[in-house]
């Protein structure tokens, strides 16, 4: 069983089809909505946790691109720019799954992107604007 975090991207063409009810139907996949924007006749976007048989969810990826779907991990869209990076702490008091920690030895904080869901409270947070979203 893996548990995937993936962010979708839909050209206007596809906005109105069922994809992710056949990603469950076809495939078995469990899915759980992160975030949404979807706009008629315009781009979709999804940031999905996807659930299931390792072996499924390779199906229903390319199942996705086979319809030209572009389905990436979240964690190429959260990011975190070390340069601006103050280690203030800001972000880890609001970040909602301990994606952002302080290291108790290093007093630095990490950034563990396979934890994060996108929800942007980190971004928000941030004086200094070392977190960034490239949706």
């Amino acid at each position: 069983m893996v548990s995937k975090r993936i962010v979708l991207r839909f050209p206007p063409r596809l906005v109105d089809q069922p994809i992710v009810s056949n990603l469950v139907r076809k495939f078995d996949i469990e899915f759980n909505i992160l975030k949404a924007y979807v706009t008629p006749r315009e781009e979709g976007l999804l940031v999905l946790e996807l659930r299931g048989d390792e072996k499924a969810y390779e199906e229903g990826a390319a199942y996705l691109r086979e319809l030209g779907v572009s389905v990436q991990p979240l964690s190429q869209d959260i990011v975190r720019n070390i340069a601006r990076c103050t280690h203030c702490g800001a972000c880890v008091v609001v970040c909602p799954t301990e994606a952002l920690v302080l290291d108790p030895q290093t007093r630095k904080v990490l950034f563990y992107d396979t934890k994060c869901i996108g929800c942007e409270l980190c971004i928000k947070a941030c004086p200094t604007r070392a977190m960034e979203a490239h949706f």
